[in-house]
């Protein structure tokens, strides 16, 4: 198995069950066919740049190990969610 990260910025303007919704989704995706190692909520933070009109986003990392698909299944499901505004997926072992 391989390690990644995965960082994603989520919408700031959803409620609080919400974004924890969303991030138990994201897990529950990584856990069908990986293992989560470990999850940072970093919570509220300002953006460098507006995306979609926010100047904020609630900004979530997850390390996790899977098989070397397991990461386009989740970029695919990450860029159709509307709760996501931004997201970036890294592997750990190539750096």
């Amino acid at each position: 198995m391989t390690n990644y990260e995965v960082m994603f910025i989520i919408d700031p303007t959803l409620e609080e069950a919400k974004k924890e919704a969303t991030i138990e989704t994201v897990q529950g995706i990584i856990a069908k066919d990986g293992e989560v190692v470990k999850t940072d909520v970093m919570g509220m933070k300002k953006l460098a740049y507006p995306i979609a009109k926010h100047e904020e986003g609630y900004y979530v990392v997850v390390e996790f190990k899977a098989n070397p698909t397991l990461p386009y299944e989740l970029n695919r499901k990450m860029k159709i969610s509307d709760a996501i505004i931004r997201h970036m997926i890294i592997n750990q072992d190539e750096l």
